[in-house]
Formats: structure tokens, sequence, C-alpha cells
């Protein structure tokens, strides 16, 4: 009989799909908002690269359930399917509404289901319908992580309904529908944590309903047995064998939830639920008066809030209090409910024991009665207990149509109450568009909640509305002045808008809100993890200062102190060490770290910084290597890895590193730093159409990129394409007017390719006047006199320059051909010689010809010495060219501009490091 009324028909189900999709059409036009963004957009668990095992390993939010910090809300199952949502469609958001606004239709057929168990079709159905479209359940159903109640539900409602099928002909025993019911609640649990409260109803169902007891009759048989006066009868022990079996199940599967989260309850603070640090009776009466506040929820739910925490609720510290009428009311209306379900017989009084048991069991996890949760009221918990009151609804709706005189007015009521909670819910969801939307709509029922002032502040800060956000946290903390956090939040909003002073002193606050070291107590457990964020915060302001860097180690070190397992305090201390020149003691703290969290991909990418700074390139790869086995798209460590290989000067490597450029430029299209190093390596591999075609690419995204300019006339140059240099020439020095190398080069292609001596001169003394002692523009200018016949100044002019470079042979030799043509001139001059002056033309064109070719050679060798000096000016890109083979040895001063540049490019990865972390 009850598997046929449970039947649901087609007609009824194409009902309820329709009206859930004319109530929750439009959420799929909502972002990812409030909780979304921790459970969806900052969780790797989501991510295909992350191994499953991971999401059995932490909590809902991503972080390792062996972390303090951990929420210790484990639901795999539901963190399962945002990882296939993600798989599907990354992170567009209109899949996961879709999925949601699914799994309700489920629910609400399935409850449908559940209901006909207990009431006949027309009432079920209303119960399913005022379910459907209740508005309390806009949290669960557009808030994607609503769904961990969602499935939950699902799982939750299919265990009873199996359970009910365990009982067989004659009252035997079916165990295979238990067996079932044990996976589902497991299944249920590992969705939601409440999923494991089905087994009470269970319990109550197998008791009250299938065996038929009431309480009266159970104490009856109770006192006969005590008395000796009777036996417990068969169909009692059957039952109470199954309640064993299903019990024994719950302790099972209660002691793994306890291991899994290593007998740890997670840490929350006062401002999440300030009842549960208050002390008595202000505790008691306020969690009392919580439920009333929940049940007028689903009885009005005209004003509904996503954030029901800090001071929303006053806390009720007086039992004079007018609010502990509520309390009691609600409690004596519950009463006389229990009692008449437990008291008499009938289908009346068992339909409301069990609309009882779906209110008041579901909901004890998020009662505060035997362990303190993070929020004072949260709507989506309501979601399960709201089946009981629509249950409640459905049936006293059925007592009043059944009446004549009542039945119009009740049909009348219910279309009333189901059409303005349909219009209500279409409302509600677009409050959860956006972060702001919603609020924004939070902060119109609740003016005394910080959290919702930060929230909105949170918000515009996304937006880069600094000064809007600011005035929305500065709220907040006049709301909730000793709110830690709403201080950390006008901290960061003064730094952002360069208010140093200002962000420092709200830092400071904060800082003295934080609660003082109690010798012998742990600090972790009096204060939320995050909240030590403010050592952190206030070290990175003040460390901009290079006066104050030990004060900055003294935060780093205190915030160790409080909590030895502070991973990010290792880092950021890494970080400073690193500027304080202290790389050994950058690689202890990065090393503790590491042994905090061996998965962290910027951990292994720190650490290869500091191997680079200790001149240890070879661990520098390896531990790119390691960043990059864990997060194959990092893209710092793509980057730097691929500098360093490239920079080694091993050819093997060569490919590996274009592989790691490509694929940053993939990650990084807008970046003209990748294409600039594919361009160096395609020089270093003499694929000079290669390295154009990435340098012209580079410059189109970065028009004024001062290495890519300089390095693409040089191609030019060396490959015989003097002429088309000129114009990128051209470009490199209207930015940058006193780049030498870019002026000598332009030299010496005016005096070699257009014999533009006047145009050439113009460079070289363009680089004296920047730099009177710059040997290579005073030799080429040198070359100038010598082109332009003055002989006696070329003269002068070289030694000049030899005094500046005494070791330069080519100087010493080029002032040897100038004097020799001197002496030779003379003696031409006292001989007699042809009247036209062929020969002596012929000879100083000859001589002349010596000497530019010695020039251009020494040209070529001292641009590339310059040119490692520039190497090392650029925060990424470098810039390079190939040592002239003739040349015969390095000069000493070209030793140590390449040793320069080397020491300047470790420099030059500290300082892309430096900002990545945001200093």
């Amino acid at each position: 009989l009850l598997e046929k009324m449970a039947d649901v028909s087609l007609k009824e189900a194409v009902l309820i799909v329709g009206v859930v999709a004319a109530c929750y059409w439009n959420s799929l036009f909502c972002g990812f908002v409030f909780d979304d963004v921790s459970a969806i957009l900052d969780n790797k668990d989501l991510h295909p690269s992350t191994p499953l095992k991971n999401l059995f390993q932490n909590d809902f939010w991503g972080t390792p359930m062996s972390e303090e910090r951990s929420h210790k809300s484990y639901r795999p199952l539901t963190v399962l399917t945002f990882r296939l949502n993600y798989l599907f469609s990354e992170l567009n958001a209109v899949s996961y509404h879709f999925l949601n606004l699914v799994f309700h239709v489920v629910v609400c057929l399935v409850f449908l289901k559940v209901c006909k168990l207990f009431l006949d079709n027309r009432s079920s159905v209303v119960a399913s319908l005022l379910f459907a479209v209740h508005p309390i359940h806009t949290e669960a159903v557009t808030g994607v992580v609503g769904r961990a109640e969602l499935l939950s539900s699902i799982f939750f409602l299919a265990a009873f309904l199996s359970y009910t099928k365990s009982k067989g002909p004659d009252n035997t025993i079916v165990w295979t529908p238990i067996a079932v019911t044990v996976f589902l609640v497991a299944v249920a649990t590992l969705c939601k944590e409440q999923g494991i409260t089905v087994v009470g109803i269970c319990c109550v169902y197998e008791v009250f309903i299938a065996q038929g007891y009431t309480l009266p009759a159970l104490l009856d048989t109770a006192v006969q047995i005590l008395r000796g006066k009777g036996s417990i009868p068969f169909s009692m022990l059957q039952t109470l064998l199954k309640l064993i079996v299903l019990m024994f199940s719950t302790l099972l599967l209660v002691v793994v939830r306890v291991q899994v989260i290593q007998s740890q309850l997670p840490v929350f603070t006062r401002f999440d639920n300030p009842a549960a640090v208050s002390p008595s009776p202000a505790r008691q009466l306020t969690f009392n008066y919580l439920l009333p506040v929940n049940a007028w929820l689903l009885l009005n739910p005209s004003e509904l809030c996503c954030d029901w925490t800090m001071g929303t609720i006053p806390l009720v510290e007086s039992l004079l209090d007018v609010r502990n009428v509520a309390t009691l009311t609600f409690f004596c209306f519950l009463g006389s409910l229990m009692v008449f379900s437990l008291r008499y017989p009938g289908d009346s009084s068992k339909t409301v024991l069990m609309a009882l048991c779906f209110i008041v069991l579901p909901f004890i996890p998020a009662s505060n009665l035997f362990f303190p949760v993070g929020f004072v009221v949260a709507e989506r918990v309501l979601y399960v207990p709201s089946m009981g009151f629509c249950i409640l609804v459905a049936h006293g709706w059925k007592k009043l149509s059944n009446k004549s005189v009542l039945r119009k007015i009740s049909w009348v009521c219910l279309a009333a109450v189901l059409f303005t909670h349909a219009l209500k819910t279409l409302h509600r969801n677009w409050d959860w568009e956006s972060e702001y939307t919603l609020f924004m709509s939070a902060l119109k029922v609740n003016k005394n909640n910080a959290k919702l002032w930060n929230n909105v502040g949170h918000a515009l800060e996304n937006e880069k509305n600094f000064e809007r956000a600011l005035q929305f946290f500065i709220q907040a903390t006049q709301v909730q002045p000793d709110d830690i956090g709403a201080h950390m939040n006008v901290g960061r909003t003064y730094k952002n808008l360069n208010k140093t002073k200002e962000a420092e002193e709200s830092y400071m606050i904060a800082k003295s809100l934080m609660p003082q070291i109690i010798p012998g107590k742990k600090y972790a457990a009096r204060v939320a993890p995050n909240h030590l964020n403010v050592y952190i915060s206030l070290a990175n302001l003040i460390r901009a200062n290079e006066s104050r860097l030990e004060e900055a180690d003294q935060l780093y070190r205190q915030a160790i102190s409080m909590r030895p397992d502070f991973k990010q305090a290792y880092i950021s201390r890494g970080e400073l060490l690193l500027k304080m020149n202290k790389p050994l003691k950058a690689k202890e703290a990065y090393l503790r770290a590491l042994e905090l969290d061996r998965t962290n991909a910027d951990l292994w990418y720190n650490l290869a910084i500091v191997y680079i700074e200790l001149k240890d390139p070879t661990e520098a790869l390896k531990n790119f290597n390691r960043a990059l086995e864990l997060n194959p798209t990092h893209k710092l460590a793509l980057f730097n890895s691929a500098l360093l290989m490239q920079e080694s000067g091993d050819a093997r490597l060569r490919p590996e590193a274009k592989q790691r450029l490509l694929h940053y430029v993939k990650e990084e299209p807008q970046d003209s730093n990748g294409y600039f190093n594919l361009g160096m390596l395609a020089m270093d591999d003499k694929k000079d159409m290669e390295a154009e075609a990435w340098m012209k690419k580079a410059i189109r995204l970065q028009p004024n990129f001062r290495s890519a300019l300089f390095n693409l006339a040089l191609l030019y140059s060396q490959t015989g394409k003097e002429l088309m240099a000129l114009p990128v020439l051209e470009d490199l020095l209207r930015y940058y007017p006193d780049h030498t190398k870019g002026l000598i080069l332009k030299g010496d292609i005016l005096m070699n390719q257009k014999k533009d001596i006047v145009g050439a001169k113009m460079c070289f003394e363009k680089i004296l006047e920047l730099d009177p002692n710059n040997v290579q523009g005073k030799h080429n200018l040198c070359v100038v006199y010598f082109e332009e016949r003055d002989l006696i100044k070329a003269e002068k002019c070289l030694v000049e320059t030899l005094a500046l470079a005494p070791h330069e042979e080519y100087i010493q030799r080029h002032l040897n051909i100038v004097r020799s043509k001197i002496a030779s001139l003379g003696a031409v001059e006292q001989s007699s010689l042809p009247s036209d002056g062929t020969a002596a033309t012929e000879a100083k064109k000859n001589s002349f010809q010596n000497l530019k070719e010695a020039k251009g050679e020494e040209t070529t060798t001292q641009s590339t010495a310059d040119n490692k000096k520039e190497h090392s000016k650029n925060k990424k890109p470098t810039e390079k060219s190939s040592v002239d083979k003739k040349t015969p040895k390095k000069s000493t001063k070209e030793i140590k501009d390449i040793e320069k540049k080397r020491v300047a490019a470790l420099k030059r990865l500290e300082e892309i490091e430096r900002i990545l972390n945001g200093e």
C-alpha cells in the first residue's frame, strides 16, 4: 500500500519541474558570491591537475583537514561535483547554477514521494510545491556552495525511503533495504554532515509508524517487564535488533568522522558566534532564542540575510529580556505538538510526529546544543528542516480544507502563499547576482553586522573602488570597534591608496586588539588564525622603509612564536631576509615552511630564488622544476627557469627553455617579455628570421621596449641589414635619448654604411656629453676626425682615449697608424710627387681603410661589452649579442662587466619575486 501511494505521476513531476524552473530561472545569471569564492574560485581541488585523493584529505574549502585553520567541513562528494563542473566548463558560473537547479528539482520530487507516505496525494503535492517555492531555500539553491545541502538531502531522503521497505510480511526484517540505507547515510554524510541525522528519523519511523507504538504503550510495556510480569514481545525484539544495527552503523560513521577531523573542532571567534563564548545564562538564553528566530524565518521569510553573524542578533543576557517570551511560546507550541503526536494513535498524530522529526533532528547539528558552530543563524541549514515544516503546513491545510466552511478560504490562502513565496524567491535570486548586490541587500535587513559592512567593502575593493570601500570598512569599525579584521581592512585600503601613515595606524590598532600571549596556553585556540595576518600585513608595510627591516623581522618572528605552524609567516620572513641580504637564513625559513606544506609551488619557487642569490643555479633550476611539477602553469617559474636555462649557455637546455617560454606566452599573451626572450633564444640558435619575428611582436605589445628595440637593431646590423636597423634605432633614441649603445650603433651605421660623417659625429659627441669617459664613444669620434682629414686632431683624440684605457691594444695600434700617416704625408710633401697628388691620396685612402676595418672590429667587441651591462637593467628581458670571433681575448673591463651582469641578473629575479608578493 505504501509503495503504491508513493508513486509520483508524470503530471505531478511536470508540475514540480515547471514551478522550480519558474522560480529559479534567473539564478542562472548569478555569479560566484560569498562562500562560492573560497569553495570554487580559490579551491585547487577543482583543478584536474590536483590528485583526486586530495578531495578526501582536504575540507570543503580545499584546506588540509590536518591544519588547524581548517573549517573541518568534510564534504568530498560535493567537491567532486564541483570538480565535474570545472571539467566541463571551468569557471563558467552558469553550469554550476544549472546543476544546483537540477538537484533542487530532484529533491522536490523525492520529497513528494516521501510526503505520500504520510499524506494524501493532494496534500503531498501542496507540501512539495510549498517546499519548491519557499524563499528560505534561495541560499541553498542559488548560492553554489548550497549544493552540499541539495546533495545531502537527496541521499538523506533516499536513505529514509529505503528504510521504509525494511519491514517484510508478518513483521519480518528485510536486510537489503537496511544495508542500502546505511550506505546512503554514509553518502549523505560525505555530502554534508547533517546527513547522518536521517538515522534518528528512521528510528522514530520504525517505533512509532512501522510498529505502531505510542509512548504510553511503550511505557506500559517497559513497566510490566521491569516488574517481571511479562517478557519482551518478539516484534519488539526484532525492532530492537534493527535499531541496534542502525545505531551501530551510525556510531561507526561518527568514529570515522571524528578521525577525519583528527579530534579537533574548528576554531571560531566570538565574532562568528558571540553567544558561544558568552557566560551563563546569556549563552543558554541566546541559543534557545535562536530557535524561534529560525521558526519565524520559515513562517515569514520576508527579510532574508546572507550573514547573521556578529551583532545581527544581540545577546539575550537577562531573564527579563522580552525576547524570552518568544522562546517560551515556541517551546510551548513545540511541546504540545510532541505530546499530541506521541500520546495519541492515528494517522494525524503519526504525520505530525514525522513532520516534527524532519524539523528537529536535521537541525540539531546547527543548534549549538552539542558543539559551537561558526554562525548564529544560517538560512541554508533550514533546507531539510523546512521539509517537516511543509508537511506540517500541508497537513494543517488538509484539515481546514476538509471543512466546508473553510474550504474556499483555505484554497485562496494556499494560492496566495504559493504565489507570494514564488515572487519572493524570484526576486531574492537577483540579490545573489554579485557580491555587491548580495551584501547591500543584507544591509537593508541588518545594519548591526560589521561583517556585512566589511563584505560590501571587499566587493568595492575588488572593483578597485578603494575610496568607497574605505567608507564601508570604517563603518564596520564603528559598528564593531573590537573587530580586528575590520581594522586590517582599513589598513589595507589605506595602503592601496598610498596612505602609508594611516595604514600603519590602522594595523597598529588591530595589533593592539590581539590577545596577549599567555605562557603555557595555546594561542590559536583563542583567536582566529587569519587574525595573525595583522603581523604579516604590518611587517610588509614597514619593510618598505630600509631603516625598519629589523622591526619587520621582529613582527614575523612574533607571529611564528605565537603559531609555529604559521606557514605564511615563514614565507614572508624569507622574502624579507633576502632583502636584508641574508640568503642562508631565508633558505632556513623556506625549508621550515616546506616542512609544513610540500605541495606549495610558490614555496619551491621562492627557494629557487634563494639558490640564485646563493649563486647555485643548478639547485635553483631543480626547485623551479619542482614548482612546475606541482603547478605546470606557474608563470614565474616557467619564465625564470627558462631565463636561467638561457643564461647558463648550455645549448642542450635551449629547447626546454623555448618550450617553457612558449607555455609562458600562452598563459600571459600580453607580456612582451616572453616574446623578447624567445627572440633572444632564437638569436642564440642563429635563427635570425624567427628572432626578428619575436622581437617585432614584443615591440608591438610594448613600443618603448628598450631591450627589444636595441636587440632588433643589433640583429639587423649583424645580418647585413644595417639600413633596416636605422629606423629601429630612431625609435629607441626617441624613447631613450641617452641610450649609449644605441648611439654607438647608429653612429657606426651612419659612418660605415651611409657615409654620413656629420650624423655619426653628432652621435659620438652626444655620447661624450653623457659620459666624457666613454672609451668607445671617444674612440669612434677619433675615427670621425680621421675621416675629416684632421690627422692632428685625430692623434690628440687617440692619445686622450689611450689615457682612459691604457691596456686596450687596438687604441695604441690605431694611434700608430695615424702617426705613421702623419709622418708619411710629411715625407711626401718633401719629395717630388705627381702634381695631381694621386699617389698621396691613394695612400691616405688605404691607411684610412685600414683604420675603418679595425674600428669596425672593435666597435662590435665594445658594443658587446656595453651590451652586457645593459642586460641587467631590465626586470625580465635581457640584451645580448655574440662576441666577434676575431676578438683575440676579453679585456679585464669586459670580464668585470660580464660578472656585473650575472650578479645584476640575480638581483632582477629577486625584484620579480618582490613584485609578485605585492611589496
